[in-house]
């Protein structure tokens, strides 16, 4: 686990440590923003007890490797009210899925990876919306990789907890590979749900003019001309 900004730790793990969970400080206690996967979750439950203990989870979204962890850690969980919907199913297999898309090998790894990663259905507590305030940060939605994709957004630094609004590594290959360093991509379409969408999501994290971006896989995106960066990302594919 590592420190990446004031009051925010990053926890990676799971394959190549290559998944994240966030924690923020909040209160006597911290919020888990996204859940990473099912193998994390003894690392994840140490961590919240080191932090003074785990209030609540925040999905940033509910593909298999954001909620891995949440059916098992006790705490009340809460979404976007679009993905609800998603997060209470137990098959990851989401309707909007293509991985006919990707290359042959993909197409065979990544079903048994999502049945590794998958903690199953998640009950959800509560529900957050654009605007809504979580442990000093703003609630923004970013649907089109997912229909209820949010991040976590904090002026006072421009901090940016964005799930998989951008990647930062390459998934149409085995396990993905990090991405060169400094660059970014919008999700490929074969995982979202409406990849025009997904783009505008990558414009309006860009438009925020963001210091730091923390994604849900890889390490933090910093730099101080992050925007055209972003901008590039959105017209990866």
């Amino acid at each position: 686990m590592e420190k990446v900004a004031e009051g925010v730790w990053q926890l990676r793990g799971d394959a190549r440590k290559a998944m994240n969970i966030f924690f923020l400080e909040d209160g006597d206690g911290v919020v888990q923003f996204d859940a990473g996967t099912k193998p994390m979750t003894r690392k994840a439950r140490a961590a919240a007890e080191r932090l003074g203990g785990l209030k609540r989870i925040v999905l940033g979204h509910a593909h298999p490797d954001h909620r891995g962890t949440a059916p098992a850690l006790g705490a009340p969980v809460y979404c976007h009210p679009d993905e609800v919907p998603y997060a209470e199913n137990p098959d990851w297999r989401w309707d909007y899925l293509d991985l006919s898309q990707l290359p042959a090998l993909s197409r065979l790894i990544y079903p048994f990876l999502m049945r590794r990663w998958d903690g199953g259905a998640v009950k959800i507590d509560g529900t957050l919306e654009e605007g809504d305030e979580v442990a000093g940060f703003e609630v923004v939605h970013f649907p089109g990789h997912a229909p209820g994709l949010i991040g976590l957004w904090r002026e006072s630094d421009r901090l940016a907890l964005v799930s998989d609004v951008v990647y930062l590594l390459d998934t149409t290959r085995r396990l993905g590979r990090p991405l060169p360093e400094g660059e970014a991509s919008v999700p490929h379409p074969a995982w979202s749900w409406d990849h025009a969408q997904a783009k505008e999501s990558v414009r309006k994290l860009a438009a925020l003019e963001p210091r730091t971006v923390c994604t849900g896989h890889e390490k933090p995106l910093r730099g101080e001309n992050l925007r055209e960066t972003l901008e590039r990302a959105a017209e990866k594919f």
